[in-house]
């Protein structure tokens, strides 16, 4: 625990502090911090995204279906939960802002922190390999896309309610919006690349990994600055997005996998890979369209925290289930 803890938690933490102190200084603004979510979300988290998925195998998708079937259900059923509760039960939230709450707290931030969490804990194999590529692609090539349509149908109807919007568009119009956006279709591209069957070439590896390494590093500092240039709202919606995403989402993996009889260590790499702190590209997706900024970069940073504590108790609960101790 103290190895999760030094190696996957405090690094986040020590890069968000230095985003930051240096947003407080005036090294950085919130224009730098666009810049530089632009960067992340243009060029390293889909280079990052491609990648990982590419060198895996039709094999390792095929290898568990209960796996990525109960993955897929889990996560899309939390990230749509999130989304229709933002919605509805919020009078003051639109539609923009229910959609960035469902790719923060809806979503794990399995790509940067997926290995980093898992490894220590259930050590470096194929399985962790797996359950992080399933997750990832759940994550990324389903709900990054899910989102961003969500997102841009709102907005597009806000502009047509303010008689922005021009002649009526089509409503696939949004979907195609999110598709061409690289974030999208990268995870796409690279799952079809994966399920034709083409092997990927080692070669080709090292150009993607050199932005690909400055995405998680990149997206905290950036978190960072945004941070130091809003005010901290710990409110109700900032608190519910956590139990959301550290308690009901974890809870409803657990639930899932024993109902479906899974192989036991799926199902406890699932509860702690669904327990992982809410998606940094929800927060570089909200500052890029300056949507749900303060509320969600608060409930981030309060899941981050929490998730000190949540990792063990969820593996602690796992093994009772599991164990047959509550029954």
């Amino acid at each position: 625990m103290s190895h999760i803890i030094l190696y996957a938690i405090v690094p986040i933490v020590v890069v968000m502090l230095a985003g930051y102190i240096s947003g407080k200084k005036g090294i950085f603004n919130g224009e730098d911090a666009k810049k530089f979510n632009k960067v992340v979300l243009d060029y390293a988290l889909p280079a990052a995204l491609f990648v990982s998925i590419a060198q895996a195998s039709r094999d390792m998708l095929y290898k568990d279906l209960k796996l990525s079937l109960v993955s897929l259900v889990v996560i899309m059923a939390c990230f749509m939960g999130v989304y229709y509760i933002y919605k509805y039960c919020f009078k003051n939230n639109t539609g923009a802002d229910a959609a960035v709450s469902a790719l923060i707290s809806g979503s794990p931030t399995i790509g940067f922190l997926g290995f980093a969490v898992l490894e220590p804990i259930f050590g470096a194999t194929p399985a962790v390999a797996l359950v992080v590529a399933i997750v990832g692609i759940v994550v990324n090539a389903v709900g990054i896309p899910v989102g961003l349509s969500l997102l841009n149908a709102s907005l597009a109807k806000e502009k047509a309610a303010n008689g922005k919007g021009g002649k009526k568009e089509s409503g696939w119009l949004p979907v195609i919006h999110a598709l061409e956006q690289p974030v999208a279709w990268a995870p796409i591209l690279a799952v079809v690349w994966v399920l034709v069957g083409i092997p990927w070439p080692e070669w080709a590896s090292p150009s993607f990994d050199l932005i690909a390494k400055a995405n998680a590093s990149m997206a905290v500092f950036s978190a960072g600055i945004t941070l130091s240039a809003i005010k901290v709202v710990i409110n109700w919606q900032a608190i519910l997005g956590s139990i959301l995403k550290l308690i009901v989402m974890p809870g409803l993996a657990l639930l899932g996998g024993v109902l479906c009889a899974m192989d036991p260590l799926n199902i406890k790499m699932l509860v702690v890979a669904c327990a992982l702190p809410p998606a940094f590209s929800g927060i570089i997706i909200a500052d890029e369209y300056d949507t749900y900024v303060a509320t969600g970069t608060s409930s981030l940073t309060l899941s981050v925290i929490l998730f000190i504590g949540f990792c063990p108790l969820w593996i602690w609960i796992t093994d009772r289930v599991l164990s047959g101790a509550w029954f």
